[in-house]
């Protein structure tokens, strides 16, 4: 008899009786996942106009980092101390600038974010070189020779401005098409499954017949 314990929840999807953990828990549950996942439109779509500008002034026209950042900046304090100046001279306000700081929670997440994937990458890493996770060492082997061959038929600013892109779609697309997506991927993974299993079986059958025709022809020749 089935208890209620052992009960699928009303109303649950499969998606939750699969995976706890949401798309939003995956990527820390603090500003960043809010940023990628579009929770604070804002931010989003400033980096992706900020990433698009900065791709068309390094790329497209073809300016240097430091002669762009240094411009930018000497015409920005000018106007602001020509301001400054004039307000004190006619009696008018200064610039409104806020106060600017980098706030200890900000600070404190972002100092997580950075530890928990850093520790992923060095236990990977640890996991590689002493030979205890082969399947690992194939996908990132894999993943740096995808790496190698995409960055030499391209440049940085190009590559990391698809980077930045596909890290501002491809989770927010995915968090919005999840069950849609999941029922994809495990109707994908269950024909794979089912043609590696008959290639498997075709393949034992061939080989059990080479063996016997082989312990035949030894017979033979005997």
């Amino acid at each position: 008899m089935i208890s209620d314990a052992d009960r699928p929840v009303v109303g649950s999807s499969p998606r939750s009786l699969a995976r706890q953990r949401s798309v939003h828990d995956v990527f820390g549950s603090g500003i960043v996942a809010d940023v990628i996942l579009w929770r604070r439109k804002d931010a989003t779509i400033g980096m992706l106009v900020g990433a698009l500008a900065s791709w068309v002034v390094f790329e497209v026209a073809g300016c240097t980092l430091l002669s762009l950042v240094s411009n930018v900046l000497l015409l920005l304090i000018c106007v602001l101390f020509a301001w400054a100046k004039a307000a004190g001279i006619l009696n008018r306000p200064p610039p409104p600038i806020p106060e600017m700081h980098l706030s200890e929670e900000m600070a404190q997440e972002a100092a997580v974010f950075v530890r928990f994937h850093a520790n992923m990458v060095l236990s990977a890493f640890n996991d590689i070189v002493q030979g205890k996770d082969s399947k690992l060492f194939y996908t990132i082997a894999l993943w740096l020779w995808l790496i190698s061959v995409v960055g030499g038929s391209t440049d940085i600013l190009t590559l990391g401005y698809t980077s930045i892109v596909a890290v501002l779609t491809v989770p927010a697309l995915y968090e919005k098409y999840e069950d849609g997506l999941d029922r994809v991927a495990k109707s994908a993974c269950m024909e794979v499954q089912m043609y590696e299993r008959i290639c498997s079986e075709c393949l034992g059958k061939y080989l059990t017949k080479a063996k016997k025709w082989a312990l035949e022809k030894k017979k033979t020749t005997r």
